[in-house]
Order: structure tokens, then sequence, then C-alpha cells
């Protein structure tokens, strides 16, 4: 659905789209200002317990943020699907599944049509999978979950447009001399 043009009412049914679309936002700031009044009207353990409801809904808020910058939206070629920790992805040419314990790197390619998330695993097997496919929002909770990944750095990489591929995360080197004991 296209947002209102500048200076336009949006409709009834764009308004009720942009609340749904922010209502996890909307929930996290109002637990923390239902904190805040409950923080100033009592003294006390109370006023703890407040404090910590209102950093919870500004976490929450922070969280729901970060999830609303990540989703492109789908309608996009193909369908993602997340299975404990394995991602398959059913596109309309190509497609596969991949264990996250088996993945060595994770690049953006901002330059494809759409801008394509692309994952290589230890055996060196790709899987590319466009941002806008259906589902393709529950992998960020799978990124998110990789050592050493900085979410701040993904979401800056997804808002470029056009460039050479990005390599987001890569998995630690395995330490040498060491054996399995069995």
């Amino acid at each position: 659905m296209r947002p209102a043009p500048p200076g336009q009412i949006p409709s009834g049914a764009q308004a009720r789209a942009a609340l749904r679309r922010w209502r996890e936002v909307l929930a996290g700031l109002v637990l923390a200002l239902l904190a805040l009044w409950l923080a100033s009207a009592t003294f006390g353990v109370t006023r703890w317990i407040a404090a910590a409801l209102g950093a919870l809904g500004l976490a929450l808020a922070f969280a729901a943020t970060q999830r609303l910058r990540f989703e492109r939206g789908g309608g996009g070629p193909g369908i993602v699907r997340i299975d404990e920790r394995r991602l398959v992805y059913w596109g309309p040419l190509t497609g596969g599944a991949i264990d996250m314990g088996d993945l060595a790197r994770l690049d953006l390619d901002p330059a494809a049509k759409p801008p394509h998330w692309l994952l290589t695993t230890l055996s060196g097997e790709a899987l590319a999978v466009p941002v806008t496919a259906e589902g393709a929002g529950a992998l960020l909770d799978l990124f998110a979950a990789l050592p050493g990944l900085h979410v701040e750095a993904m979401l800056a990489a997804l808002d470029r447009r056009g460039g050479a591929p990005v390599t987001l995360w890569r998995a630690a080197a395995p330490a040498r001399g060491l054996r399995l004991l069995s």
C-alpha cells in the first residue's frame, strides 16, 4: 500500500496499515511511558520496578525499530522458511537449504535486483536469497544470533543503494593444533 502524498491526509486503510506496522514500537513506547508515570507517582520498591519496566519498554521499542528497518516487504521472488537453525529458500529459479552451523560467510549484494543475501557454507556452496522474498523478515533473528555480527552495520549496509557486495560476517577460523577427544 502506498503512503499518502505529502500534504494529503491518509485514508483509513492507510492509517490502519501504518498503525499495524508500527504496533510493536508503539507498544514499547506506551509501556515506557506508563512506567515513567508509575515511577513518578510512587516510591520505594515500586519505583524500582517501574524503572525496570521502563527500561524493558525502551528495549522492546528499540528491537521493534530494528525489525522495521530490516523488513523490506514481501512479494519478492521465492519463499524463506526457517526450522530451528536451518534456512530453506524456495525460489522460482534457484533454491536450497543451509544449516547455520555450516555457514562460513554472510554477504549482502545491494546491486542485485532486488538486493540479495549471499550465504556461503564451509564447503563452498552458496545460496542467494532476495531480501524481499516472502518470509525474509525472519532472517533478522537468524543473522543476529551469529557470533560477532553487528546488527547496526548490517542494517546500514541494507540501506545502501548499489555498490559491491559487502561481507557482513565470517566464521572464526578454527584453532590450530587442537584435537577433539573421543
